[in-house]
């Protein structure tokens, strides 16, 4: 396992980062969007995945959703009104800034699995499930020493692979909203629903270029993104340095206060280094079981020499802080802390 996957590991089973899906979009499911199941105009249809090529004879009607701590690829298909399609999904988070996507997520079916030591759907019971379609996060889902169903096994009965965008190298340092996007695009060829993944990055990309346009100005915020601390005390071993959050934080007119001090997706920062840096926000990701704002609270009160602690400035996001559809939502949110004018 890789140092980055061990530290995704570690971090889904600390802070229980099973994050959430999103609520259906009924107009893509019925309207003129929707394909009934089993209906083949527009197909074949092909793409190109992680070095192979992908073809689909028509729209897949069972599809499983693997773990791998995401919450994007269930959130994708939700929004494009595919949940009628996923007969086992084991992502879940239970809290999301977009209304009714927490319950949506608990509606899905799970397929009755019972998950490995990786929370995650072993060889023989993907099998049983007889897919057509498999969504992972990563390759990890789909190597056989990690006792998962690897690609050409599943080929072999007839379903189709899919590893979401930055997935196939492992390097969540490098994703940006971009990647929300593709994942977007790539499910709306799949699934024949091309019309509404680019309506929705449309309106999501809209949102983030109103919002950047009254953020501008020539020293940003400098902000920190981190998880509240399952334990409540002060924990800087994972606070973000790469990845979409600063793509997002980009977005909302700032920038991450700790992207020099790391090369991967997480940084463990001393005390001190926190200390003696000028942070003038926090971005504060609620996990499971944890309180998010009064972790934010306790921090800025023991880092009293923060202009952040000052100006009592902080936000608490969930799922759109993540690969997704949601990304808008977290610039949003983020501006409206950072920039009294944005909205």
């Amino acid at each position: 396992m890789s140092m980055k996957r061990s530290a995704a590991a570690a971090l889904a089973a600390a802070l229980c980062l099973l994050t959430a899906a999103c609520g259906s979009s009924s107009d893509a499911a019925n309207g003129t969007n929707g394909k009934a199941a089993g209906q083949t105009t527009g197909y074949p249809v092909t793409l190109e995945n992680c070095g192979r090529k992908l073809t689909f004879e028509k729209a897949p009607e069972r599809v499983v959703v693997m773990n791998g701590a995401s919450v994007a690829e269930v959130s994708t298909l939700l929004a494009l009104g595919l949940e009628d399609r996923i007969v086992a999904n084991q992502q879940g988070y239970g809290r999301s800034e977009v209304p009714g996507r927490a319950d949506a997520i608990k509606k899905l079916p799970t397929g009755g699995v019972t998950l490995n030591g990786a929370g995650d759907i072993p060889r023989e019971a993907m099998l049983g499930l007889r897919p057509d379609l498999a969504l992972s996060v990563t390759s990890y889902g789909f190597e056989q020493k990690n006792g998962f169903a690897t690609r050409e096994q599943l080929q072999q009965v007839g379903a189709n692979s899919y590893i979401s965008p930055q997935g196939c190298d492992d390097d969540p340092s490098k994703m940006t909203v971009a990647d929300s996007y593709q994942l977007l695009r790539d499910m709306g060829k799949i699934f024949h629903v091309g019309d509404r993944a680019e309506k929705l990055i449309a309106e999501s990309e809209k949102k983030i270029t109103a919002v950047t346009g009254k953020a501008g100005t020539d020293k940003p915020p400098k902000v920190m993104v981190l998880f509240a601390s399952p334990t409540g005390k002060t924990d800087f071993s994972l606070v973000f340095a790469k990845g979409i959050v600063n793509d997002i934080l980009a977005g909302a007119g700032g920038v991450n206060a700790f992207e020099d001090t790391a090369e991967t997706l997480f940084a463990n920062v001393s005390k001190e280094k926190a200390a003696t840096t000028d942070v003038d926000a926090l971005v504060v990701i609620d996990a499971s079981g944890t309180d998010a704002a009064a972790y934010a609270k306790k921090l800025l009160k023991e880092f009293p020499q923060w202009p952040a602690a000052r100006t009592n400035t902080y936000v608490t996001l969930s799922d759109s802080m993540y690969l997704g559809p949601s990304n808008d939502l977290a610039v949003k949110k983020i501006a409206e802390v950072l920039h009294a004018d944005a909205s």
